[in-house]
């Protein structure tokens, strides 16, 4: 049901029943939905008709959110329009429903197989679909329907000659339907003839067994074990004795091996009566690395399952960005927009999904420095962006993005070179290099020398997108504190469109041609050998290894932890909260706020002073009442901060110059009644190593080497559960894995600790539920318990709650095992029933998580199947988040709030507005 200018009568009876019970409410229903569809005179609705849609609420069965679908489905709505309208009156559950649940094709996962089965035996034919809601199966016998055979199985008892024949089944949704294959189902009258099955007692045979294989790291391995049965075979893979999770087709495809990967692999096929279990296979991975061999086509691979892809089926493995912008220039005129320039972007490009670092105001170590740990995050079928506002030239077709400590007359050898930086790109095989570069081309006439590139690989993934044409200048429009540059003000209009990366940069430029402003002034240039129909907007899929996705998780969230907040106690009973966030990865602002003083003090305020060495930070406007005077131009647009008590902020900048942890002291000023001297109270305070100082960007390292720590990761204790996938030997990696892996090995155990689990309750549907009843989820992870209200009986159950858990509640459950497993790495999430006739409630059904599987994808959405006794009896949906920076305790822009999509995203901020939990602990 590709098609949305189709009526809503191509609903099914349990989509529209389903669609009715979210327009049954007062906030964004029915009401809501009948004067938005108004804007088209055909579905003005009379006062007689709305008020027998509310009627409908007086009967046992009625819903004026079925009667209202009724109308339109009588007035011809598509459903086109009617997701217009339910996105304009912002029912976000019913436009989720629509597009995931309802507008989808359908789809036969499983076709049935034809058999050969002896006269008088058993035969189970199975057809298995995906699609929208209310699938309907209906079997046919050639053109004859099958009384009876309206279920996925089709059971034939004692098969003789009239069962004999061709058997298809037809799944349907409404009025869209699909076919599946034929069956033919054939008598065997004789045990010499052409047998499918060594006899009629063993109905499961296996066809072909997997093959050992010797691989290098990096390779693909793929086995295959067929086989057939009367009913289908199931699969499930194992390594060395190890049933391996989602493996559970007949071929196993795991890509980007390492040496973790070797051993020994078999398969168990099964179905209902029978089971075997195939050939023990060795597999050996020796050292190698990854190759340009490895990358084939879909035709050229072994057959295996791929999950949907966006935009001519491409996807990427991860999305990572690098934004830099530069200003405050030593020896050379100074700019205004790069800072509003890389705000906005990387607003934009975190709501794509990009890992984004942005960072202002760069030396040239800085930057080539900043360059090593980009192409630290980057891998194969990585989508890389590197973005750079700033001063800059051209040479020969080389182009030089300058720091802001270049000499007056700079050459190549002061600047970073871009092709360089494209060079080392593909050397990390990603899926696309986009390059936006947002400076002036004019030849630089005191640099001579023309550089000579390497060989640049073949790959069809590059774009650059260039501000302006050779030899000529980009221009920003001085309006204002904030004003973009010229190609940032168009190129934000068209970022998000989901569309092919140059035609994206293609159209920019054509607004750009059609401005007054840049005409003959300034025009983008796009230079791109891209093939393939790859967009900024396509979906993650990541289908590296396990190993290499969670280092670079680690080492993109490595530069993106904030201090955590805190509360002073001074020994005159005042308490002063102590709050972070993040403008930028590299400037930080610090606010302090008084919670609490005694009556008998009459003003009081915390100032901070004596900083450490490094960060640049303007004295005079240190402590200041607003976020303006503190210089925070950006933050101060979003008033993010509620101002029911004032609170001083400090700017820091330059944050990769810290060399040792960061600390300074607060000094609180206050005065009794009646007295007029001022006291003062001091304390120091040390917060580590904030956002990107903990990379080091400023130490001397050798140019294009990457950084190394002298700790191995694998020596890290065992405490430390969620690096279980990480603790592994240095040779079971790739060099580039090495290379990774070194880079984070120093900085994990305090990355780990500064994760905070969070959790999204939605919805949960129950199996067997009574009205009178009252239902409430717990959370448990170690001995840290979290529950949500107690609610009364609804279908479905709407929580909607979000609980989070702190720092120290995370180090606690690193150290202890409860019950004698290791409960430190699971979550626990259980229903609890309460009944108005019982004194307290009733622990009922429960389901668990492995947290590693969440940090691994950074957030996810996940379906608990509460089970008692293996039985499933309850559906809960939630998201499930690590975020790097404690969100829900305070601010910090790279934290991906996974209940923010693209529509509901406030517009010019980097802040999730998830405020603070004032209590961070539930009392059960």
């Amino acid at each position: 049901m590709e098609d949305w200018n189709v009526g809503l009568e191509m609903l099914s009876d349990v989509a529209l029943c389903r669609l009715a019970e979210m327009l049954d409410n007062s906030s964004c229903g029915w009401r809501q939905l009948a004067e938005a569809v108004t804007e088209q005179p055909q579905f003005c609705y009379s006062e007689k008709e709305l008020t027998s849609c509310s009627l409908q609420v007086l009967s046992a069965r009625g819903s004026p959110g079925r009667y209202m679908l009724a109308l339109l489905t009588d007035r011809h709505c598509s459903l086109a329009f009617l997701l217009q309208c339910l996105k304009k009156i912002e029912n976000h559950e019913a436009v989720n429903f629509l597009t995931t649940s309802v507008m989808v094709p359908v789809e036969i996962t499983v076709q049935p197989q034809g058999v050969q089965i002896p006269e008088g035996s058993c035969v189970m034919l199975s057809c298995r679909a995906v699609g929208p809601l209310g699938l309907n199966y209906q079997w046919f016998k050639r053109e004859e329907e099958l009384p009876g055979g309206n279920t996925a199985e089709l059971i034939l008892s004692s098969v003789g000659p009239a069962q004999e024949g061709h058997y298809i089944c037809r799944v349907n949704a409404g009025e869209k339907c699909v076919f599946s294959k034929w069956a033919h189902v054939r008598l065997v009258r004789s045990a010499g003839s052409d047998v499918m099955f060594p006899s009629s007692a063993s109905g499961l045979c296996i066809t072909h067994q997997p093959r050992s294989q010797m691989l290098s790291e990096g390779d693909t391995l793929c086995l295959e074990c067929s086989a057939q049965a009367n009913p289908p075979p199931q699969f499930q893979w194992y390594h060395n004795k190890q049933p391996l999770a989602k493996a559970n087709s007949c071929f196993l495809k795991i890509p980007c091996v390492t040496t973790a990967d070797r051993g020994t692999y078999s398969c168990r096929v099964f179905n209902l009566y029978h089971e075997l279990l195939s050939d023990h296979v060795q597999v050996e991975i020796g050292p190698g690395s990854c190759t340009d061999a490895s990358w084939r086509t879909d035709e050229e691979d072994t057959p295996s399952y791929t999950p949907p892809r966006q935009m001519g089926d491409f996807y990427a493995t991860d999305k990572v960005a690098l934004l830099m912008g530069n200003m405050n220039y030593l020896h050379h005129r100074q700019l205004r927009a790069p800072m509003a320039d890389v705000y906005e972007l990387t607003n934009l490009l975190r709501q794509l999904d990009f890992k984004v670092v942005s960072l202002l105001d760069l030396n040239w170590h800085e930057m080539h420095r900043a360059v090593t740990e980009f192409l630290l995050l980057l891998g194969r079928g990585v989508y890389g962006l590197l973005y750079y506002a700033g001063h800059g030239y051209e040479n020969y077709g080389n182009s030089f993005m300058v720091p802001i400590d270049a000499p007056a007359s700079y050459t190549s050898e002061h600047c970073l070179w871009v092709q360089d930086v494209l060079q080392r790109m593909q050397e990390r095989q990603t899926g696309l290099n986009v390059f936006l570069l947002d400076m002036c081309r004019k030849r630089n006439l005191n640099d001579d020398i023309i550089q000579q590139p390497g060989p640049l690989k073949v790959t069809a993934n590059i774009v650059f997108g260039y501000a302006t044409c050779v030899d000529a200048e980009a221009f920003e429009v001085n309006k204002d504190d904030l004003s973009n540059g010229i190609f940032i003000s168009f190129l934000k209009k068209r970022l998000m469109e989901k569309e092919k990366v140059t035609v994206m940069l293609d159209r920019v430029a054509e607004d750009m041609g059609r401005c007054e402003l840049t005409r003959g002034r300034q025009a983008l240039e796009l230079r791109s050998n891209l093939s393939e129909r790859r967009a900024l907007t396509d979906r993650i899929q990541a289908i590296d290894c396990p190993v290499m996705a969670s280092t670079r998780n680690l080492q993109w969230s490595i530069a993106h932890v904030l201090p955590e907040s805190r509360v002073l106690q001074f020994d005159c009973g005042v308490k002063v909260q102590l709050g972070f966030a993040a403008e930028f990865s590299n400037i930080m602002i610090i606010y302090t706020r008084i919670l609490e003083k005694p009556k008998d003090i009459t003003s009081c305020s915390a100032q901070l002073s004596d900083f450490t060495e490094g960060p640049e930070i303007d004295l005079k406007r240190t402590n200041q009442e607003s976020l303006r005077d503190a210089g925070s131009l950006l933050l101060s647009m979003d008033d993010r901060l509620p101002q029911e008590q004032p609170r001083l902020y400090t700017r820091l900048c330059a944050l990769q110059r810290l060399k040792r942890e960061l600390s300074f002291t607060v000094c609180l000023h206050y005065q009794y009644t009646n007295l007029d001297e001022e006291v003062l109270e001091r304390q120091t305070v040390t917060v580590g190593k904030p956002l990107v100082s903990k990379l080091n960007l400023h130490e001397q390292r050798p140019l294009h080497a990457s950084p190394s720590s002298s700790s191995d990761l694998h020596t890290l204790p065992d405490s430390s559960s969620f690096a279980e996938d990480l603790r592994v030997e240095p040779a079971a990696l790739t060099s580039s894995g090495r290379r990774m892996l070194q880079s984070v090995q120093s900085t994990v155990r305090s990355l780990i600790e500064a994760t905070v689990p969070t959790v999204n309750l939605k919805t949960c549907r129950l199996h067997s539920f009574e009205e009178r009843q009252s239902a409430a989820v717990r959370i448990t992870i170690g001995r840290t318990v979290k529950h949500t209200v107690l609610r009364p009986y609804n279908a479905p159950m709407c929580f909607d709650e979000w609980k989070h858990f702190s720092l120290q509640q995370l180090r606690q459950i690193q150290r202890e095992d409860v019950f004698g497993v290791q409960q430190s790495s699971l979550m626990v999430v259980e229903l609890i029933m309460s009944d108005p006739d019982a004194t307290t409630p009733i622990l009922t059904w429960r389901d668990t998580i492995k947290l590693q599987e969440i940090l691994k994808k950074s957030s996810l959405s996940h379906q608990f199947n509460l089970r008692l006794r293996q039985k499933k009896v309850c559906k809960l949906d939630a998201d499930l988040a690590f975020t790097y920076g404690s969100m829900g305790y305070r601010y910090s822009h790279q934290i991906r709030h996974v209940g923010r999509t693209v529509e509901n995203l406030v517009g010019k901020t980097l802040f999730p507005r998830c405020p603070p939990n004032e209590e961070q602990e539930d009392q059960l």
